[in-house]
């Protein structure tokens, strides 16, 4: 189920990873992943976004705003001598700088189409490989990325309107109107991630702790296009950067945290549980102690919210893959669904039976009998409940 939902890549081994069993397991279980998919999917609250944090790289870039005549086309990369490939690199991307308004269609209309014939080069240049990038070129297109991508996210419609929070079920998503930029700002970063040609170790001085932390935030986006191309990038650069893996799931973990004991409002749970439900599939035995109490501090705990139906499947999915995994980890979890059991809530409890059963099938009978009388006296009462999903 999740292969359908997740699409992984290929990466290069490193010398950490000969000696890293659990990376070595990461590695073959998405071998064999497809290709990058390419995103459909928008836009966020100011109060949980980014702030408008700066770039990661030394040298802090502020967007540009364009003053007439200050953008003009430039050739594309077929048409200039290889010598010259570079410094064209560098002009586009210094046009790409320029944050252009997007709230009136009718504004910087030329601007915007300079800006994204030049962003539409940028990603052939990098896909087709056909020159190796400099290192200055890397760090200024990384700040480019940056400039464009780290911005405050709008408010969500409640926050708006100053109503009280509706049903994140019932909520239609917010579309970024800069999205014909801002996908092809993300697919540059995404072949350049993914690239062959990309040098890790030159690579992880610019896609460093602090842009990977400003990815994780924009998560919170509710345009879905969005979040699906955050999820693929941020899922590569796992792969990639061995350096990087447990700091993404110390970050990620502190995500759950906030939004289960705190704002139980967070758009992309659902996505950052896919990027889990791979991660997991990769865990050697024995388990690390860091692993078990992740399952235990962070997804168990994530049935507490009111809104669980909108990631349950993906949830699911990671409890589950905790079990195949190591058999002995069955009783922790039914005994921990059984904790969170819904008392009121039928559309939970219908949704719990389910997870159940999946965690029932993969469960030994050692297991099983640990916890099977808090179990039964749970069905038990399922059985009496006057839902007839329930009770059925």
């Amino acid at each position: 189920m999740f292969k359908k939902i997740m699409k992984g890549g290929h990466k290069k081994p490193s010398k950490s990873d000969a000696s890293d069993p659990a990376a070595a397991a990461y590695a073959a279980a998405n071998r064999n992943m497809p290709a990058v998919p390419s995103p459909n999917v928008v836009v966020n609250h100011a109060s949980r976004g980014t702030g408008g944090a700066a770039p990661p790289s030394s040298g802090t870039a502020m967007p540009l705003v364009p003053t007439p005549g200050a953008m003009e086309p430039l050739p594309p990369f077929r048409d200039t001598p290889v010598a010259d490939r570079q410094n064209l690199f560098l002009r586009k991307l210094h046009i790409c700088c320029y944050v252009l308004d997007f709230s009136d269609t009718l504004k910087n209309v030329r601007e915007k189409e300079i800006k994204r014939q030049a962003l539409m080069d940028l990603v052939d240049f990098i896909q087709s490989g056909s020159g190796k990038m400099s290192e200055h070129c890397q760090e200024e297109m990384i700040r480019m990325i940056s400039v464009n991508i780290f911005r405050s996210l709008p408010p969500a419609s409640h926050e708006n309107t100053g109503q009280e929070p509706t049903d994140p079920e019932e909520e239609e998503p917010s579309m970024d109107p800069t999205w014909p930029h801002l996908q092809l700002v993300y697919e540059l970063l995404l072949r350049y991630v993914v690239s062959s040609d990309t040098d890790t170790k030159i690579a992880k001085r610019y896609i460093d702790h602090s842009f990977v932390l400003k990815l994780l935030d924009l998560f919170d986006t509710e345009d879905p296009r969005e979040r699906e191309y955050l999820k693929t990038i941020l899922h590569r650069i796992y792969g990639k950067f061995m350096v990087h893996r447990p700091f993404i799931r110390k970050a990620i973990n502190n995500i759950f945290y906030r939004f289960i004991y705190e704002t139980e409002r967070h758009a992309g749970i659902g996505e950052l549980l896919e990027i889990l439900g791979s991660i997991i599939n990769g865990f050697a035995l024995p388990m690390k102690e860091e692993h078990k109490l992740f399952l235990v501090r962070a997804l168990l705990p994530l049935h507490k919210p009111k809104c669980v139906s909108m990631y349950h499947q993906q949830l699911s999915y990671c409890i589950t893959q905790f079990v195949e995994k190591d058999f002995k980890l069955a009783d922790t979890v039914i005994r921990g669904l059984l904790k969170y059991w819904p008392l009121t809530n039928c559309q939970k409890e219908v949704l719990y039976l389910g997870e159940l059963e999946e965690v029932l099938e993969v469960t030994q009978a050692a297991e099983f009998q640990k916890c099977m009388v808090p179990l039964f006296r749970q069905i038990s009462r399922c059985l009496n409940s006057s839902h007839f999903q329930v009770c059925r």
